[in-house]
């Protein structure tokens, strides 16, 4: 197992985590963060292969984890995983709606548009996107969310004294959208609205809403964005990094004192309904 560096320490012994996208970069460090603050560990994700490794690695480590096969955009398939889950640890304590990603169709191939580009057939500008894969980049970050919650906070609506938290993971490009990527910028802004609307409406029943909202960080996604075949940086990765004043990218490491944090209700019960920014400084910074 990954070496996973637990910056403080809570006891999750006995809660139940639920994380779907649970088989991706960051979702799984989150899953090894708790699992070694003794929480049980369910993972979800469509990629049943991908989940049950990380489930393998955290149980090698004495830890408590299942993987559970979930299409997070189908309800049925959401509900059968509870049952799962609830067999396997109980109620879920604490929702991680991590699901989510762009697509190459729902992208635009330059930052800016020029006239001559409608006369380009290869430049896909924004009059070429696809209302179908905008719709399933909205879907997979947006609805994956609306619809997890609706299956997994309803059994603790009537737990106020689990102090259940959930946690949704945004992105900054909800606070700024970056170039040649509308529908993913769109759709982690919704993310960022969607939690401060739940946080609202579950807070007579004492559930805690909150997001984190990761800068750039080196994904199976979007590797191949950031570096070429030679592993060297990209353009884009240069801007990327001249424009973070840290000047790096982040690894799942820098996110766990902030998911702790959020996942501990003796470290943040009375925090519900913020986006919490862990960027290396991106959207302070103006590029001058």
């Amino acid at each position: 197992m990954n070496k996973v560096n637990i910056p403080f320490n809570i006891d999750l012994t006995g809660k139940t985590a639920v994380i779907t996208g649970g088989g991706g970069v960051l979702c799984s460090g989150f899953a090894k963060a708790l699992a070694k603050c003794g929480a049980n560990i369910a993972l979800l994700d469509i990629n049943e292969t991908a989940v049950q490794a990380v489930a393998d690695e955290i149980n090698a480590d004495g830890g408590n984890a299942i993987g559970v096969a979930c299409d997070s955009l189908n309800k049925d398939s959401l509900q059968g995983a509870a049952d799962v889950v609830a067999n396997a640890f109980g109620p879920c304590d604490i929702l991680i709606n991590g699901a989510g990603g762009n697509h190459p169709k729902a992208t635009t191939t330059k930052e800016y548009f020029n006239a001559g580009d409608l006369e380009n057939a290869d430049i896909t500008t924004f009059f070429d996107l696809d209302s179908a894969n905008v719709e399933f980049v909205s879907n997979l970050n947006f609805l994956s969310a609306l619809l997890t919650t609706q299956v997994f906070a309803k059994g603790m609506t009537n737990r106020p004294e689990s102090n259940c938290s959930i946690i949704n993971i945004s992105s900054m490009n909800a606070f700024s959208p970056l170039t040649k990527i509308p529908a993913y910028s769109a759709a982690k802004a919704a993310v960022s609205n969607f939690t401060q609307w739940l946080a609202v409406y579950f807070a007579p029943v004492g559930i805690r809403v909150n997001a984190i909202a990761p800068g750039f960080f080196v994904t199976h996604q979007n590797q191949s964005l950031l570096f070429d075949a030679n592993g060297e940086p990209t353009d884009r990765t240069k801007k990327i990094l001249g424009h973070t004043p840290l000047g790096r990218f982040g690894t799942p490491d820098d996110l766990t004192g902030t998911l702790l944090w959020l996942a501990d209700n003796g470290a943040s019960s009375f925090v519900t309904g913020i986006v919490v920014p862990v960027d290396g400084g991106f959207s302070a910074y103006s590029g001058v």
